[in-house]
């Protein structure tokens, strides 16, 4: 699913900033629309703060691992004049049992791509696997293993990626586990986030994503 959200550029400036957002079901906003996924809120909300931005397109896919990132996503991200972007993928390889190593190479791989095509390297932020397995399906796709601790491993992977890379990234893990005690952070199937939450996931977002850009200027 791919769409596209622009709006005007600023008055006071001339610079337009272009987002592409990589990512699975919680980049492209599977239990809600596309128009309030987290990154079309993020375009906007920078844009209310005259920080001009074009959510270009967001081509994250339900269900994708990060080698799904890698085969379909990649190419449109690399065909693009990109300024800026998110990363949010790993929650499937962990469900597919995808190995650690696998899963820190893969996303190595992605971040190596991405900072060679983007115009500065410092432009992305990198944002943590929420905890599915607290909503009410989410047991359905653990298979008798620790969910909690698992994705804890995967989120280290990610933070040790970023840190080594000097890269921005955003912790949602805790504040997505409030899904598990607020049935309106859950969307109509049981499993992913709703309106409310990706909201919620934004507004953590934002600030980080606003010192980026300005330290890229």
């Amino acid at each position: 699913m791919l769409f596209t959200f622009t709006l005007a550029l600023h008055a006071q400036t001339n610079t337009m900033i272009n987002y592409i957002p990589l990512g699975d079901s919680y980049t492209i906003g599977t239990g809600t629309t596309g128009d309030k996924a987290f990154p079309a809120l993020l375009t906007q909300h920078l844009n209310a703060e005259n920080i001009p931005v074009r959510l270009v397109s967001n081509p994250a896919v339900n269900g994708f691992t990060t080698l799904d990132l890698i085969a379909y996503e990649l190419s449109v991200f690399l065909k693009s004049n990109v300024d800026f972007t998110s990363l949010l993928i790993g929650v499937n390889d962990w469900v597919q049992g995808i190995d650690e190593k696998t899963f820190a190479d893969n996303l190595s791989f992605i971040l190596d791509k991405v900072q060679d095509h983007i115009s500065n390297k410092n432009n992305i932020v990198l944002i943590t696997i929420p905890d599915f397995s607290v909503t009410p399906q989410g047991k359905n796709h653990v298979r008798g293993r620790n969910a909690e601790a698992g994705i804890i491993r995967f989120n280290n992977i990610i933070k040790q990626e970023a840190k080594k890379r000097k890269l921005a990234v955003v912790d949602i893990f805790e504040l997505s586990r409030a899904m598990g005690t607020d049935s309106s952070l859950v969307a109509d199937d049981d499993l992913h986030p709703s309106f409310k939450e990706y909201a919620r996931w934004e507004a953590m977002i934002f600030p980080v994503v606003r010192e980026i850009i300005k330290n890229s200027k």
